[in-house]
């Protein structure tokens, strides 16, 4: 029976696009790289930035943290302002906690940022515990995300158990970053990723509304 709904933040509780593409044009300006399209630069959104700077255009792992730093002179200033939230998502937030279950964030986004943007959209105190990545890399991928995160609800919330969590995101790595530790992923489909994709990798389902996010888990308990 599931008791605590992990949730990913871009592209599943929030429209990022804006504000990670435009920042990731900055930097890869920085760089001489020019990209006038961005819905070319959506591929920023869910995964690592330095992953993203390494594998799309061979930065080495020093110039690809030193591109990271030129991304956040931009999205810490303005970018993380540049979002919104999905419909429906602050009404499927209060239901599930009406519903009794315990409401986490677990995003590869800077923890930091994280409770920035939650707090400007007013969803912040909606969570039960907020996981994220650290600014000196050192917490990154999403599985350093759900260690640290698997940390807090035992130390505040006395809850080890992973058969009863449950992680609702966007991506692969959503799905991959959870699988790893056991624990099933909800996919929705109006996020970056490739629900096909998800669902073959082993998704118990896919939601098109947050709405449907609170029936679908009682249904699968």
């Amino acid at each position: 029976m599931f008791k605590v709904v992990m949730f990913d933040l871009d592209g599943t509780l929030i429209d990022s696009s804006e504000g990670v593409t435009k920042s990731a044009q900055f930097a890869l300006k920085h760089y001489g790289i020019e990209e006038d399209d961005l819905q070319k630069l959506t591929y920023f959104i869910g995964p690592p930035l330095t992953y993203t700077f390494g594998k799309r255009y061979g930065f080495s792992e020093e110039q690809a943290n030193e591109a990271v730093e030129v991304f956040r002179s931009r999205y810490n200033v303005k970018g993380f302002l540049e979002c919104c939230l999905y419909p429906h998502v602050k009404e499927c937030l209060i239901e599930l906690r009406e519903e009794g279950y315990l409401v986490a964030l677990a995003t590869s986004k800077p923890e930091t940022t994280s409770i920035k943007i939650l707090k400007n959209l007013g969803v912040l105190e909606l969570f039960d515990e907020i996981s994220g990545a650290s600014m000196d890399g050192k917490v990154e991928t999403k599985e350093d995300v759900l260690v640290q995160l698997f940390d807090r609800l035992d130390k505040n919330h006395g809850i080890k158990d992973r058969s009863s969590m449950v992680l609702v995101g966007d991506t692969m790595f959503d799905v991959e970053g959870a699988a790893a530790f056991g624990i099933p992923t909800l996919a929705v489909s109006f996020g970056f990723g490739d629900v096909d994709e998800m669902m073959k990798a082993g998704a118990i389902g896919v939601v098109d509304d947050m709405l449907k996010i609170p029936e679908f888990l009682k249904n699968a308990d």
